[in-house]
């Protein structure tokens, strides 16, 4: 069994862990609108928010998918990521730019 390389790494904890958890975050906020028949502000820009970091994180994906990520920006987001999963999940630990 070969080491994975750290982009492999970033693949699966992105699509086995990440964009899941959004899923059903979105999934959650979704219900929430539904019983409550309308959807907050707070509600509105999660859900943007959400839907941006997927998508974000989507290009990330694609550029894993294209060899066309280093190596230490990957570790970088692994870091990022395990630390967001185990301390606060607001924020996933990714920084605003």
């Amino acid at each position: 069994m070969s080491k994975m390389s750290k982009a492999q790494k970033l693949e699966e904890l992105l699509i086995k862990s990440v964009i899941p958890d959004l899923d059903e975050r979105l999934d959650e906020i979704f219900e929430e609108i539904a019983d409550n028949k309308e959807a907050s502000e707070d509600a509105k820009e999660e859900i943007d928010e959400l839907r941006e970091f997927k998508a974000d994180l989507q290009d990330v994906l694609n550029d894993i998918q294209s060899g066309d990520i280093e190596e230490d920006e990957c570790k970088e987001l692994i870091d990022d990521i395990l630390e967001a999963q185990k301390g606060d999940e607001e924020d996933f630990g990714f920084k605003e730019e």
